[in-house]
């Protein structure tokens, strides 16, 4: 099966998953459409041209360059382009466009104008470490890169300590140890993680285990395109007398009981009620 028809030979923008490394993750439908496309809009010239080489693939249309930082000036073009009947390629050096690689500035602009827009379904790091980690992933969020400084990345590693779903996200190799000693401190160092590097290419790794043994493992250094899925938190005990100590924290630190049992209620979704009884009784 070729790339999707248009009626009438009115123009589209076709967004397509690439290999992330193995040619071999193309697809039929992928390759008939490298060689049909009028414009191929590539994140990195170069790649698009080794990639259709490596899949045999005579590239008839033109090849651009498509990436963030002239994505806001090529954008009239390639509207401009589809309007006129022409058939747009959006693909990125790998795996799906707009899945934090440039693409969704472009497919928010065709679909505005009307233009057909259709996608190629292909490779994702991102299923494909949730495939992989050996964690319960029937619930996921996806946060793109974990943040670079140390103060935004704890803050943002704060918000994981109580989700429910698993978080993906994708790391650089230089701070992938720094990111994960972090996350074993904010989430603890049993909370259940995987460190996916290099997937689908020929040293493909996964490590599996607690964040502090997978931070002691990092501290030696990785190399890679690395994708990371930490599990989510386990359900909160809802029994009142497991959350007294809690309570009396915030207590000793100045809370009203009330507002203290209030709060650390909401929290767990217990009985306020009950829980001040508890209290009560622990003092």
């Amino acid at each position: 099966m070729g790339s999707p028809e248009v009626q009438g030979g009115a123009g589209v923008l076709v967004v397509a998953g690439v290999p992330m490394g193995n040619p071999g993750d193309a697809t039929a439908r992928l390759i008939a459409a490298l060689g049909e496309a009028d414009i191929v809009a590539a994140e990195d010239t170069r790649r698009a041209r080794t990639l259709a080489a490596a899949l045999g693939v005579e590239l008839r249309g033109r090849v651009l360059s498509f990436y963030d930082h002239n994505e806001q000036g090529r954008i009239p073009q390639l509207l401009d382009e589809i309007a006129g009947g022409a058939r747009v390629l959006l693909i990125t050096d790998a795996g799906m466009p707009s899945v934090s690689d440039p693409g969704y500035r472009l497919v928010a602009a065709a679909v505005d104008a009307g233009h057909p827009v259709t996608c190629l379904p292909g490779p994702s790091a991102v299923t494909t470490a949730l495939a992989l980690s050996g964690l319960p992933v029937e619930r996921f969020c996806f946060d793109g890169f974990a943040p670079r400084k140390p103060g935004a990345r704890r803050s943002w590693l704060s918000e994981l300590v109580t989700e429910r779903r698993a978080c993906v996200f994708f790391e650089s190799p230089h701070r992938i140890a720094e990111t994960l000693a972090d996350a074993a401190e904010v989430l603890g160092a049993d909370r259940r993680a995987a460190v996916c590097r290099e997937l689908t290419k020929t040293y493909e790794e996964v490590r599996r285990g607690g964040l502090g043994e997978l931070a002691a493992w990092a501290a030696d250094g990785v190399r890679g395109e690395i994708t990371v899925v930490i599990a989510g938190a386990a359900p909160a005990s809802t029994d009142p007398a497991n959350h007294v100590a809690e309570v009396l924290r915030r207590v000793a630190a100045g809370e009203r009981l009330k507002d203290a049992c209030a709060a650390v209620a909401a929290q767990i979704g217990a009985s306020r009620r009950d829980l001040y009884q508890a209290a009560l009784a622990a003092r």
